[in-house]
């Protein structure tokens, strides 16, 4: 027993800090005035598995301590009304409107190609693999790993059967990606809450990857952004550098550059929230069992109106019945610069 305990870890997704505490130590009734939006932790991770290795796995759990699916039961949209069930005022304007949870796959500067599960029963995160290796992206100058906290929205999906009006292109299977752009270095597993500022159009082999452009609202200088424009005003140079990083990414794999909609044109807030909503829906009807899946894992405990909702005891059994590794993974990480000639 002694020898599983390190592959059995669990740790809280706290989306802010020690600012949450003191907001928590002020007396009944007080505010601590205008500012971040302050949550305690909904969800906490467990991981199965050695990091590094094929079939580590990280699995989510709700404050109730029950195994959950990050793909179909963490919501999309971040309740304006209430939080942690207790009824807040509405804002006066239309910013908590473009408040949503965010599923962080990758921190910042690390190479590990972490992805949510979508065809395994409650959707873990796990390392990608290909030819029977673990897939780290590479380093490109003056780059190092992501360039962004990454991850996804979840109850979304881009539908592989549905073209894309605007890029007369199919959607690539998955839920929608998100670059969180604030200045913390998240963690993997942790679920925030982010604003949306704008979307990147990537077409990977004649498929829609649509790449939200967003930051945490807990972010210090979250307030300054509200759309697409303030980031090329206050972080200039990050949307030129996030268009290089896509276009170049698998370059050291030996594969062409990528093409993107738009001429590589930044959508912005309007449009994002649109494509979010249209694959919102797309994932409604994934999860209502109304179009075509294919292998698409749906087991999900919280959508109880959905033919594939399971029980919580269910849900435990599907964790608990997967098989891991008792030897230690090797981190392969790439850390060699990969300089591109023009």
């Amino acid at each position: 027993m002694r020898a599983l305990l390190p592959l059995l870890r669990t740790s809280w997704a706290w989306p802010v800090g020690a600012a949450a505490a003191a907001a928590a130590r002020l007396p009944r009734g007080a505010s601590a005035g205008p500012g971040p939006r302050r949550t305690m932790a909904l969800y906490r991770t467990e991981e199965r598995g050695q990091p590094h290795s094929p079939d580590y796995r990280l699995f989510f759990k709700n404050v109730a301590g029950h195994y959950i699916s990050p793909f179909h039961d963490i919501p999309l949209k971040v309740d304006s009304e209430e939080e942690n069930g207790i009824p807040t005022k509405r804002a006066r304007n239309d910013e908590y409107e473009n408040v949503f949870n965010m599923v962080v796959e990758v921190p910042r500067w690390t190479n590990a190609k972490m992805e949510i599960a979508t065809k395994e029963p409650l959707n873990p995160i796990k390392q990608d693999v290909k030819d029977g290796k673990l897939r780290y992206v590479a380093n490109i100058f003056p780059h190092k790993g992501y360039i962004w906290n990454y991850g996804a929205l979840p109850q979304t999906w881009e539908d592989p059967h549905r073209k894309d009006k605007s890029t007369d292109c199919c959607g690539d299977n998955d839920p929608i990606d998100v670059c969180e752009i604030g200045s913390k270095v998240l963690s993997r597993g942790e679920v925030v809450h982010v604003k949306i500022l704008g979307v990147l159009a990537l077409i990977d082999q004649g498929e829609t990857d649509w790449k939200l452009i967003a930051i945490n609202v807990n972010d210090p200088e979250a307030s300054k952004f509200h759309d697409i424009e303030d980031v090329k005003k206050y972080k200039p140079g990050y949307l030129e550098a996030t268009l290089n990083w896509f276009r170049f990414y698998k370059i050291p794999e030996g594969k062409p550059e990528n093409q993107f909609a738009f001429n590589g044109e930044f959508k912005n807030k309007a449009f994002a929230l649109e494509v979010i909503k249209s694959t919102h829906e797309c994932w409604k009807a994934l999860l209502m069992d109304k179009c075509d899946g294919g292998a698409i894992n749906c087991t999900n405990v919280q959508v109880c109106d959905s033919p594939f909702h399971c029980s919580e005891e269910e849900a435990r059994s599907l964790v608990e019945s997967v098989s891991f590794s008792l030897n230690k993974g090797s981190n392969e990480e790439d850390q060699v610069w990969h300089f591109l000639g023009k």
